[in-house]
């Protein structure tokens, strides 16, 4: 049976490019739960209503929304926010020609808002002190086996359900190679995924606050989750083993960094630090590529 999908055509005020507002909700080229589709974004999720599968491609209009499964209208009508509607990139105001060029250059970049809070954290916990692609392999591993088909014809597979999460002994994350930190931080907060989900009616700061005070959630992980969940213009991932070298480079032609000297450099940023960072790292700038490199990791027993 052919299941029609709730459509609606979003009016979207500004410039937007869908890569850059959306391309940080994919985790890898082979990610089943988002990615990009000949110009098309397609997601599943949770929504509060229920599962639910969307496609969003921009239009002269704005922007077209079709939406299938139980939360289907809840998609459509958070589908505005997603895309960064809410955003206000001329709030930031440049302190250097480079910043400034690059607002001027990619003025489709949004800060777009999930509210799905749950769905941000649990990636952003695999991929503590690993590679990307150490982290990317990890997460479809889960969501393969874990995971559940999505609603609609677009072949896709919802994030696994935190009572999921919550009940896979540790050891069951082995075989997608997470050791036990990450998978009892996974198994943790899948136990609190009602109160996390609360977390997103609150201002960043204070969504913040608590999530940092989970075991397991530092500094990185939370504005990690801040910037897709919430859309947060100052989040600032501290830790990141690229992000300090990137900014170093970019503005102030330091091949290496430390987060110290990195947060000094965006000082002048506080409040849309996070907008920089992103215009940063879609600007193709690349810092130097030699010194250590994060090693990979294997597991064997835990």
């Amino acid at each position: 049976m052919v299941v029609e999908p709730l459509e609606r055509i979003v009016a979207v005020a500004g410039p937007l490019d869908l890569h850059l507002t959306l391309g940080p909700l994919t985790r890898g080229r082979s990610d089943p739960t988002a990615h990009f589709d000949r110009g098309v974004f397609v997601r599943a999720t949770r929504t509060p209503e229920g599962p639910a599968a969307e496609t969003i491609e921009v239009v002269p209009e704005g922007i077209r929304v079709r939406a299938w499964g139980v939360g289907a209208a809840w998609l459509v009508e958070a589908a505005a926010a997603l895309v960064g509607e809410a955003d206000d990139p001329s709030v930031l105001v440049a302190h250097d020609r480079l910043v400034e060029a690059l607002a001027r250059r990619l003025r489709g970049l949004r800060l777009g808002r999930t509210g799905a809070v749950l769905e941000a954290l649990v990636p952003a916990v695999l991929e503590q002190k690993v590679t990307g692609s150490q982290a990317y392999r990890g997460f479809l591993g889960l969501v393969q086996v874990a995971g559940e088909p999505a609603p609609g014809p677009l072949g896709l597979r919802l994030p696994p359900a935190p009572e999921t999460l919550a009940a896979l002994p540790y050891y069951g994350y082995h075989p997608f190679g997470i050791e036990r930190r990450r998978a009892e931080t996974v198994r943790r907060v899948a136990r609190e995924a009602d109160r996390l989900e609360v977390l997103s009616a609150l201002p960043a700061s204070a969504a913040r606050y608590a999530l940092m005070a989970l075991p397991g959630i530092g500094a990185w992980t939370a504005a990690e989750v801040l910037a897709r969940a919430f859309g947060d213009p100052d989040a600032v991932s501290v830790g990141d083993f690229h992000l300090k070298h990137l900014v170093c480079w970019a503005l102030a032609s330091e091949p290496r960094g430390t987060d110290e000297r990195m947060i000094e450099l965006l000082e002048p940023y506080r409040g849309q630090r996070g907008r920089v960072v992103r215009l940063l790292e879609a600007s193709g700038i690349r810092a130097p590529a030699y010194g250590p490199r994060m090693p990979t990791r294997r597991i064997e027993r835990d």
